[in-house]
C-alpha cells in the first residue's frame, strides 16, 4: 500500500489563501498531542502569517516596492511552513489520521478541479493581462471575472471578464498602474465550478 505523505499544494495558494492555510495550520498544531517539538516553533509560524498579512494589506497604494515586500513576506512564510510539513511527514510516518489533524493535505487526495489555480502575467500590450488557469477535465468553457482596486467582499461586485473555450484569456483595457484581482471558474457538463481564489496583480 502507497504511503501518504504530507502534501505541499499549498505552495499554489494564492496569497489570501496562503493566509487562511496557514492560520488553520497553527490552529490545529497548537497543543496537538501528536505533534509536541515542531520544527519550527508556531510562535514563528504565527509571526511570519502575520508578516505576510500585513505586506499584503500594504499592498493596496499599489506600489511596486510594497509587492515586492510582500513577495519578500510570502517566500519567508514559504519556508517556515516547508519546514512544519516536513515534521509532520516525519511524525506521523504515513498515518491519515495524524496528518490531517495538523490541517495538512495528504498525499491521497486529488488535485481539486474544483478550484483550479490563476496566474496573471503582464500582456502582449500595456494594459492588457494574460490569465492562465489550470485546465479542468471536461470543462467546455471558462468564466473570468475581474475587480479593480480592492478585493471584493460581495459576490455582486465580482465583475465579468468574458467566457473562453480554453483555460486562458486576454483581458484587455486595463488601467496602467492599477491593481486588480482576477479569478475564474470551470463550466463543466455537471455544472459550474467554485471560483478560485483571487489573485492580484499590478496592470503594467
Amino acid at each position: 500500500m502507497k504511503k501518504l505523505k504530507v502534501l505541499l499544494d499549498f505552495i499554489q495558494l494564492s496569497i489570501i489563501g496562503k493566509i487562511e492555510f496557514y492560520r488553520n495550520v497553527i490552529l490545529k498544531l497548537i497543543e496537538n498531542p501528536l505533534f509536541p517539538t515542531p520544527d519550527e516553533s508556531l510562535e514563528t509560524a504565527k509571526t511570519v502569517v502575520d508578516a505576510l498579512e500585513a505586506a499584503y494589506l500594504a499592498t493596496k497604494d499599489g506600489s511596486r516596492t510594497a509587492i515586492s515586500t510582500m513577495h519578500d513576506a510570502e517566500d519567508t512564510a514559504d519556508g517556515v511552513f516547508r519546514n512544519l510539513a516536513a515534521y509532520v511527514d516525519r511524525i506521523a510516518v504515513g498515518d491519515e489520521t495524524s496528518i490531517l489533524s495538523s490541517g495538512f493535505h495528504i498525499s491521497k487526495q486529488p488535485a481539486s478541479i474544483q478550484k483550479p489555480d490563476i496566474d496573471a502575467q503582464d500582456g502582449d500590450n500595456s494594459g492588457s493581462v494574460w490569465l492562465v488557469a489550470r485546465a479542468v477535465d471536461k470543462a467546455g468553457a471558462y468564466l473570468w471575472q475581474y475587480a479593480k482596486d480592492t478585493l471584493p467582499e460581495n459576490e455582486a461586485d465580482w465583475m465579468d471578464a468574458g467566457i473562453s473555450t480554453q483555460s486562458y484569456y486576454e483581458l484587455t483595457g486595463l488601467n496602467v498602474a492599477c491593481k486588480y484581482f482576477f479569478r475564474v471558474a470551470a463550466i463543466t457538463p455537471t455544472g459550474k465550478t467554485d471560483f478560485t481564489s483571487p489573485v492580484m496583480k499590478v496592470v503594467s
